[in-house]
């Protein structure tokens, strides 16, 4: 079909091409390389190329958000990854979070989703929170449920869309439907096109002898890397259609030891939070190693700014801070992971380590247009 985008401010119009469907489609062609399994998808939100268009829309759209300045796609940057390049997330307000921004790429595949949240596993449930969360506010749309609606209703896009994309609903124009279609869209967000996967399909040269030295340290007892950020997405918290049990991970990783009793800082303790069990400080999910070369800052609160810094970190078996609020030796922390242990390398070996981490970045889903910002596209004409 042809469909005309009116623009607020002007005739601006763009002809867009899309598909006319009477009904999503259950067979959706996931674009994946052979050996790497299809995501989980939940039944009652079934993958379909033009709810996934549906989503990529919805996004990067700035009126979902309070005062019309942010969408998904602002701390969610395509060219990083899908991360923010802060420290620490900005909500629509400037307040500051505590966390930062993490990675969409393949979060199809994640078991448990944002940083230390044991209960959280489906996209559609995690959507809401940035949208109408009040602790931290991002978005700021709790109780603009009704200013969403009427977006949806009027605008000549999204009024045309909805019904096309869920068809057999009695009222598409549902914020569900939203939450829907934004997480079809971020489960196409795939990266398996690194020179690491090129190796791995039997292209011997996609890896230096630099990187392959240090793949060998990586997946070694020696480093401990492997073990909670293994497997084919780099990450223990991982999924999918074939999975025979879902593996679900939180490590302390001794990034703070305050008090010298296993202490975080407040507001920011992992796991504890949810659980209140002390075993449970400072027990946050190993994200996704790809693309972690630009994906800057690192660690759930931004606090190590390098990939040095982290090697830094993890040599000397947890971090060392030696004065202020949040003073300790991480090594020593009580709760600490047994897989993180200091080790030592030479000049050349950490050399290869920071090498072969900078063959998981995938340049290609940095730059795909099919997941690229649409309004930004619109701005031209």
């Amino acid at each position: 079909m042809r469909l005309w985008v009116g623009l607020a401010g002007g005739m601006v119009f763009l002809l867009v091409g899309l598909y006319t469907v009477t009904q999503p489609s259950r067979d959706y062609l996931w674009d994946l390389p052979e050996g790497i399994p299809i995501p989980v998808v939940p039944e009652d939100n079934p993958m379909s190329e033009i709810k996934a268009q549906l989503g990529r829309w919805l996004f990067y759209d700035t009126r979902l958000s309070a005062n019309n300045s942010m969408s998904c796609g602002t701390c969610h940057l395509q060219h990083l990854a899908f991360t923010d390049g802060r420290r620490n997330a900005v909500g629509v307000t400037g307040q500051s979070h505590p966390r930062g921004s993490m990675s969409l790429v393949n979060v199809a595949y994640a078991s448990r989703l944002t940083w230390a949240n044991h209960l959280l596993g489906e996209l559609e449930v995690q959507a809401l929170t940035p949208l109408f969360g009040e602790a931290p506010i991002e978005m700021g749309m709790a109780g603009k449920e009704g200013v969403i609606i009427q977006l949806l209703r009027t605008d000549s896009l999204y009024k045309d869309l909805f019904p096309q994309v869920f068809p057999t609903d009695e009222d598409s124009y549902s914020l569900l439907n939203v939450v829907r279609a934004i997480s079809s869209f971020v489960r196409t967000v795939i990266s398996f096109n690194s020179p690491y996967d090129h190796f791995l399909a039997g292209d011997k040269d996609a890896l230096s002898a630099s990187q392959q030295r240090g793949m060998a340290l990586f997946f070694s007892e020696k480093t401990e890397c492997f073990h909670c950020h293994g497997g084919f997405n780099f990450t223990d918290s991982s999924t999918h259609i074939n999975s025979a049990i879902e593996s679900v991970g939180f490590h302390n990783n001794g990034l703070y030891n305050i008090g010298m009793d296993g202490g975080y800082p407040a507001g920011n303790t992992g796991l504890y939070e949810l659980t209140g069990k002390r075993r449970d400080m400072g027990r946050f999910k190993a994200p996704t190693l790809r693309n972690i070369a630009i994906t800057a800052p690192y660690m759930h609160d931004g606090s190590i700014h390098s990939l040095d810094g982290v090697l830094d970190h993890y040599q000397e078996g947890g971090r060392t801070i030696e004065a202020g609020a949040h003073a300790g030796h991480g090594s020593r922390n009580p709760y600490k992971s047994v897989f993180v242990r200091a080790f030592e390398l030479s000049a050349t070996e950490r050399a290869d380590l920071l090498s072969f981490l900078e063959a998981l970045t995938d340049k290609t889903v940095l730059k795909k247009p099919s997941l690229s910002d649409p309004w930004l596209e619109l701005s031209k004409y």
